[in-house]
């Protein structure tokens, strides 16, 4: 501890961004005392305003400052950043797109929101550079269906997707397509959603954007209530995400057991049972015996009184406590609640 603090002082006194951001969890994790950890982040705060590039380190002070329900403290700081900047515009630019993501990311979307109009009127009045333009339209896009307002939401993200497809920014493009997919199925605009997919699903595009598209392709199934094409959908995307990586395939994976929990709560247990041996099948571990585990589940809640024997040895021999927490509280009655991805 005494070796940690001491460094920690000497980087401080240099104001060494970089290193403070290399030390920064070692050594807020040593704080004990609460009021410490406070008097800490403001000499770390004062610092950090006066680094050239502060962000990543904003960001692990704000989230410490959010730990101690002080969201402010954490914000101020990038508003002192952005206050700091406004003579650069191209800086001042950065810092606001910086201060709108910290508002969105801790759940403000009204503040991004002014933050970002302020941001594109810097780009079409001065900085005048078209992608950045798309770019802040899309992110406004984002906020307004955050806060309920999806037509708004499309009116902005048709801005943006015709600006990409204007510059030929295709991925952007793409993801721009994606985003009016979802806002389209939010409206329960079904046929909409779809095209706009298909046109994601007919041309070349990263694994991501394929993945993305796969789930919002299920989404619009499961407002249909096509349920088997919805499952379908999410295996595609499951089965591309294996190749992608870890936190993608647990989002995958996330939305495909609360569409199942919706299944289950909906009542539609046949559904559920005839489409579990498709991602078994994809599985050598225990996983596959918590898919088998939940079709003979979806067996026994419809009234198949043999399923319940054959549940309980699927369930005996899945090893993952998080897998087993699942299965626990599905077995147990629940309230009917709206399906939903």
């Amino acid at each position: 501890m005494a070796d940690v603090k001491a460094e920690w002082e000497n980087v401080l006194a240099e104001k060494n961004c970089e290193k403070l951001l290399e030390l920064f969890d070692d050594y807020i994790d040593s704080i004990e005392s609460e009021e410490e950890l406070k008097r800490e982040l403001e000499r770390l705060g004062e610092v950090s305003i006066e680094c050239e590039d502060p962000y990543d380190l904003l960001h692990e002070i704000a989230h410490v400052y959010a730990h101690l329900d002080d969201i402010e403290g954490g914000i101020g700081l990038y508003r002192k950043v952005a206050e700091a900047k406004k003579s650069e515009p191209e800086e001042y630019a950065t810092a606001l797109y910086y201060l709108a993501d910290a508002y969105e990311h801790f759940g403000m979307p009204e503040k991004a929101i002014e933050t970002y109009e302020e941001l594109l009127r810097l780009e079409e009045e001065v900085l005048k550079n078209e992608r950045e333009i798309a770019l802040t339209l899309a992110n406004m896009a984002v906020n307004y269906d955050e806060m309920g307002n999806t037509e708004r939401a499309i009116e902005l993200m048709e801005r943006a997707r015709d600006i990409f497809e204007r510059l030929g920014d295709e991925k952007n493009h793409m993801i721009s397509l994606l985003d009016l997919a979802h806002f389209r199925y939010e409206l329960g605009d079904y046929d909409a959603a779809e095209a706009l997919i298909n046109e994601v699903l007919r041309s070349p595009r990263e694994d991501e954007i394929e993945i993305n598209a796969r789930l919002v392709e299920a989404e619009i199934f499961a407002g249909r209530e096509e349920y088997e094409k919805a499952f379908r959908a999410i295996r595609d995307a499951l089965v591309k995400a294996i190749n992608v990586s870890d936190d993608i395939f647990g989002l995958v994976f996330d939305t495909l057991v609360d569409f199942i929990e919706g299944l289950f709560n909906e009542g539609s247990y046949g559904v559920v049972a005839e489409n579990m041996e498709s991602f078994a099948e994809l599985f050598e571990d225990d996983t596959a015996y918590f898919f088998r585990a939940i079709a003979e589940l979806a067996r026994w809640k419809a009234g198949e009184e043999d399923a319940k024997k054959r549940f309980d040895e699927l369930y005996s021999r899945v090893e993952n406590e998080e897998l087993r927490s699942v299965l626990d509280e599905w077995k147990r009655p629940k309230l009917s609640l709206s399906l939903g991805l």
